[in-house]
């Protein structure tokens, strides 16, 4: 299917594309980190809860990549379910999907279920969806748009979602 061919979001899910670049861009860590001063912990493929609900603590042993692997598919078929439901009745294509899917995985599906994305997806406003992409600089009130706020690689990946966005629009 074409990235520029739109249809309706039910019948679309992550993509296999999807998870190899996601697993880059948060990376792996085998113990528990915080990333971004401020930010909740994560571990495995930037995951903050275990497949069984319960939050990422400091005091958690290690885990291997493989665990990981599945703690990132069982986090994204989780917020996938969500994702979905709020974009009822709107048609994407397999691009967009997994970029938004992206943004949902690292915001959180809240942040994207209340967004200018989803306000301007479901108007028909696609290329206004991808700038509302923008709006998301913020990790724990500092400005990552400012290098020296030291959480700059958000900022470059929405940036890299826009750019994504723009060019399938």
């Amino acid at each position: 299917m074409s990235n520029k061919i739109k249809i309706s979001v039910a019948l679309l899910a992550a993509s296999a594309a999807f998870f190899v670049p996601l697993k880059i861009k948060e990376g792996f860590t085998a113990k528990p980190v915080i990333p971004v001063a401020g930010d909740r912990p994560t571990q495995g493929h930037g995951s903050t809860f275990k497949p069984n609900g319960t939050p990422v603590k400091m005091s958690d042993p290690p885990i291997t990549r493989e665990t990981a692997d599945k703690w990132l598919r069982n986090d994204v078929s989780k917020r996938e379910v969500a994702f979905k439901k709020a974009l009822n009745g709107v048609k994407l294509s397999q691009a967009e999907y997994d970029i938004y899917l992206d943004f949902t995985y690292q915001y959180g599906t809240s942040a994207f279920a209340n967004s200018s994305m989803l306000r301007n997806l479901k108007a028909g406003q696609y290329k206004a969806a991808c700038d509302s992409l923008l709006k998301y600089k913020f990790v724990a009130k500092r400005d990552c748009s400012i290098r020296s706020n030291g959480c700059y690689g958000v900022w470059a990946r929405q940036v890299e979602r826009h750019k994504k966005c723009i060019e399938v629009n």
